[in-house]
């Protein structure tokens, strides 16, 4: 059963769900990714998001999201304000992001000269879709933890990932996987679990020499 919040979305900030409480959930699942607010973001506006970034909030969650602020903070209206007072930057940018729900997003985060991109929809209700991670193709809701790992795009990379996850009983309930590069032998994979994992699996995982780098990111 939906909560009166993920019927009506933030009221302080817009009166539609899928234009702010939606559009916030995405922006949290990148903070969640990044862990922490980043230096810097862009967000690429698709489609209706477009036309309601200022008058439904739809820019207001999205900042929010990425203060880390909970969708029924009041601080929620004043996002821009919190955002300049801890020297987050960002911009707003149109796009034609192709064949995907109107209400759709590309986030692009700046930390410490790393980036992440991440394309997210909202599709009603609060409901969303994580439809790319760092150029890997997923549909994921947000509601599990996930696992974004680099690796090494050799035989048997894949095996002992899903055998280092497994080992304690942690279930896989989704996987995706992209070849970054072909000549550097680098792949990015996404992994979707039914439950948390301790942080020895983590370890675990940054120490084979398969893996280059591992991202927990929590469920929003």
């Amino acid at each position: 059963m939906s909560s009166i919040l993920e019927i009506i979305g933030p009221s302080m900030i817009g009166p539609s769900s899928s234009h702010t409480l939606g559009a916030m959930r995405i922006s949290k699942f990148a903070y969640n990714l990044v862990g922490s607010t980043p230096q810097k973001a862009i967000f690429y506006l698709h489609g209706s998001f477009q036309d309601t970034y200022i008058g439904h909030g739809t820019g207001l969650a999205l900042i929010a999201g990425l203060c880390g602020i909970p969708t029924d903070d009041p601080r929620v209206s004043k996002a821009n304000e919190i955002a300049k007072h801890i020297g987050f930057e960002y911009e707003f940018k149109s796009v034609d992001l192709g064949n995907v729900h109107p209400n759709t997003v590309k986030i692009v985060t700046y930390k410490d000269n790393v980036h992440h991109e991440i394309v997210g929809s909202s599709i009603g209700a609060g409901r969303i879709v994580i439809i790319s991670i760092d150029s890997v193709e997923c549909e994921l809701d947000g509601e599990y933890p996930t696992l974004l790992i680099e690796n090494k795009d050799v035989p048997g990379a894949l095996s002992s990932i899903i055998r280092i996850i497994s080992i304690n009983g942690t279930n896989i309930a989704k996987l995706y996987l992209n070849r970054e590069s072909k000549y550097l032998k680098l792949a990015n994979t996404v992994v979707e679990l039914d439950s948390e994992v301790p942080n020895s699996t983590i370890e675990s995982l940054k120490m084979l020499d398969v893996v280059k780098t591992v991202m927990y990111v929590k469920p929003i």
